[in-house]
């Protein structure tokens, strides 16, 4: 079977992880044991995985396989608290999104080759994001407001440790995206886009990448071991049939991301990690370009090289966590994750589409030792609600220079919950 077809078939069963939505439209970890300590992974590997986190971190799981699912529910609420006959506005009050489980399977595999290389692969959602109101939130319309984005990495991993201290891998990712958008037929005109007829409403479309992350883990001391990250922008092919909707005629790349991470074994049972990692969703101009006005100028037409956007700012995320062996069989975790909101008041109105709006999660986890070198993992995961009120007077704004200034009056919030489980078996 073909790798498109492969891919396609993954995306299908929910492989790509829509509405992720915590760390902007990325994860919060990677890995139902690396969600369960706040995502960290970095300098802790400990499943397959870890590639997803650092793909050095391959050499140092040993043969095994891992089998995982999240259950993740986002809770998305849209508030239009003005009105004022704008063209876009609604009646006052809250549109919520329906459609608020989700299930996000992954699955890696590991296999030494010697003591000192590891070759693997690590399938898993990279992110995404989902919004499905049932209802018309933006006037002019004549369908309901949805959509869906939808990204999911295959990962070829190869690492090798240069020492028996240090290693260093590598990943091909080959990406996948799905989108489709509804209900956004007010923005399908010449005052709003370069290309009208590819806003909205055009079913499923899908664009391929092909990119890298590169990583390094060392054991700088018996208790302590530190590792990094880089993954450069993966440039994607076009979402042709939405070229009028993203800015650069469709372009939707990945951004580039690093980080680094520590991990020390306070004693023998007990063990504390942490990460910093980048994402730079800024220098993604269909994600960073304001789109606090509308209709664009000649220079900001949907679809157009500096075309309105989504408004996003560069993310940094804070993850920290913990494990406990409180048994031979039992280890315990738990974990905090946190990253400020890439979107600002001004950028409320069009983020109806994408409310990427926590900040906060708080997670917990355990692992049982099975018979025959198996084990199963639960993680539970908890995004505490954030609202990003919208700037505006309160009176609403559609056509006109004001929007610039006063926004839309539409307030946005989320919180979150997943549940997840995983087998894992050694050999």
């Amino acid at each position: 079977m073909k790798i498109n077809k492969i891919a396609a078939l993954l995306l299908a069963i929910g492989v790509s992880a829509p509405a992720f939505a915590t760390n902007g439209y990325f994860s919060h970890g990677y890995g139902i044991k690396a969600k369960s300590m706040g995502g960290v992974g970095i300098a802790l590997p400990q499943d397959s995985l870890a590639a997803a986190s650092n793909p050095a971190g391959m050499a140092m799981v040993g043969d095994r396989m891992d089998l995982g699912v999240d259950l993740f529910s986002p809770i998305r609420t849209a508030t239009w608290t003005g009105t004022g006959g704008g063209v876009y506005s609604r009646p006052l009050g809250d549109y919520k999104s329906g459609k608020n489980l989700f299930a996000i399977p992954e699955f890696g595999y590991n296999k030494m080759l010697g003591w000192d290389m590891a070759v693997g692969v690590a399938v898993y959602g990279n992110g995404g994001m989902n919004t499905d109101y049932g209802k018309i939130v933006i006037s002019g319309a004549t369908t309901n407001t949805y959509s869906n984005l939808e990204q999911l990495f295959i990962a070829p991993t190869f690492a090798w440790k240069v020492t028996k201290e240090h290693s260093i891998g590598v990943s091909l990712n080959m990406v996948f995206q799905n989108f489709e958008a509804r209900g956004l037929e007010s923005f399908d005109a010449a005052t709003q886009s370069l290309y009208v007829g590819s806003v909205t409403n055009r079913g499923k479309d899908t664009s391929r990448g092909l990119g890298l992350k590169l990583g390094w883990t060392g054991q700088i001391s018996p208790a302590v071991t530190l590792g990094a990250t880089y993954q450069p922008k993966t440039k994607m092919s076009k979402f042709d049939k939405y070229k009028g909707l993203f800015a650069q005629a469709g372009k939707f790349d990945i951004p580039e991301t690093y980080g680094f991470g520590i991990a020390v074994k306070a004693n023998d049972k007990l063990t504390v990690a942490g990460d910093v990692v980048q994402i730079n969703y800024g220098a993604v101009k269909s994600l960073a370009d304001n789109g606090d006005q509308f209709p664009g100028s000649a220079g900001t037409l949907l679809g157009s090289e500096n075309g309105s956007g989504f408004g996003w700012t560069n993310q940094t995320v804070y993850k920290l966590g913990m494990t406990y062996q409180y048994s031979p069989n039992l280890l315990l975790r738990a974990g905090y994750n946190h990253a400020k909101t890439p979107l600002g008041a001004k950028q409320t109105f069009f983020n109806i589409l994408a409310p990427a709006t926590v900040e906060n999660h708080l997670t917990l986890g355990a692992t049982w030792a099975l018979a025959g070198k198996s084990e199963l993992t639960v993680s539970y995961m908890q995004a505490f609600e954030k609202k990003v009120t919208g700037m505006s007077n309160g009176t609403g704004c559609g056509f006109g220079a004001g929007c610039a200034t006063t926004g839309h009056p539409v307030d946005l919030k989320m919180d979150q919950k997943a549940l997840g489980v995983a087998y894992g078996m050694k050999f």
